[in-house]
């Protein structure tokens, strides 16, 4: 019978070390250790799991199927366990940034940016925690960027971007887009969509037409830059994807937003180095 117990944790450091470097040498040195010491814990730890997960040759260390298995979930245990010591001792809390925002602001308008604010402030350590529809806080969010009509009561938020909305497509559609035949991509229960755009110009979609919808403009979008057809955008989505051409506006018109994005700080998270550099940095990417 196999024992089911967890196996010691320098059993586990070894296994990680030498399987991180495909060596029982390197392990060592890593770990302070001696190679013969590596080597037997190793084997107790295979003895343990009833798997061999070392393939050992006579100038080459490689993974069993067995170890490739195992070694991702060694990994991904220390790493947890790291991230929840530094947490309840707070190590590093004054440069680590949880920011929780929508799943499309995530991705065409933070992402793409990510680098500037890396390259400024170095030293900045930072958790992207995306939403997609409901307004959940996460727990741990030191950062909020919101949007919608109004925030909720009790949280402090500036006012970031509201801008238009308009049509977008891919280049390749530009010249023969027609909102009347081709197909129309839209986001769930957001004022940004075509029959506002349209009613703002005093027409209506044909009877019977019908629009694809998502609950994300990170489908929608994503959509019509595989030329799947017309989407609703607004600038701070896709401004940057117009700019690099990635995107084209079929269309001229466009509506002002009533949604807005919102810079939020949780009353429980006191200002920290992280996020007064993240402020600064975000007021000056909107120019407030």
């Amino acid at each position: 019978m196999k024992d089911s117990r967890l196996p010691p944790l320098n059993w586990l450091h070894a296994f990680e070390a030498a399987a991180r470097q495909l060596s029982f040498t390197g392990a060592a040195g890593e770990l302070n250790m001696t190679q013969s010491a590596v080597s037997q814990q190793i084997k107790a730890l295979e003895q343990r799991l009833g798997h061999p997960l070392f393939i050992r040759r006579p100038r080459a260390l490689l993974l069993t199927e067995a170890g490739e298995r195992y070694l991702p979930v060694v990994q991904d245990a220390f790493d947890r366990l790291q991230r929840g010591t530094r947490a309840l001792t707070g190590e590093g809390e004054d440069e680590r940034l949880t920011i929780q925002c929508n799943m499309a602001f995530s991705i065409f308008w933070l992402a793409p940016r990510l680098p500037g604010l890396l390259k400024r402030f170095p030293w900045l350590s930072i958790n992207v925690v995306p939403e997609i529809w409901i307004n959940q806080t996460e727990p741990t969010a030191s950062m909020l960027i919101r949007y919608g009509h109004k925030i909720e009561e009790g949280l402090e938020s500036q006012l970031l971007s509201r801008g238009e909305f308009y049509p977008v497509c891919a280049p390749e559609l530009l010249a023969r887009a027609d909102w009347r035949h081709d197909p129309l991509f839209d986001c769930s229960a957001v004022f940004c969509c075509w029959e506002n755009w349209l009613a703002d110009q005093g027409q209506s979609l044909p009877a019977g037409r019908s629009i694809n919808l998502a609950s994300t403009y990170s489908i929608t979008l994503t959509a019509a830059l595989h030329g799947a057809g017309l989407a609703m955008g607004h600038d701070a989505l896709v401004g940057d994807l117009l700019q690099s051409g990635r995107l084209a506006r079929p269309f001229d018109h466009a509506v002002q937003m009533r949604e807005a994005y919102y810079l939020i700080q949780p009353a429980r998270h006191s200002q920290t180095r992280a996020s007064q550099a993240f402020v600064s940095w975000i007021e000056e990417e909107f120019g407030l």
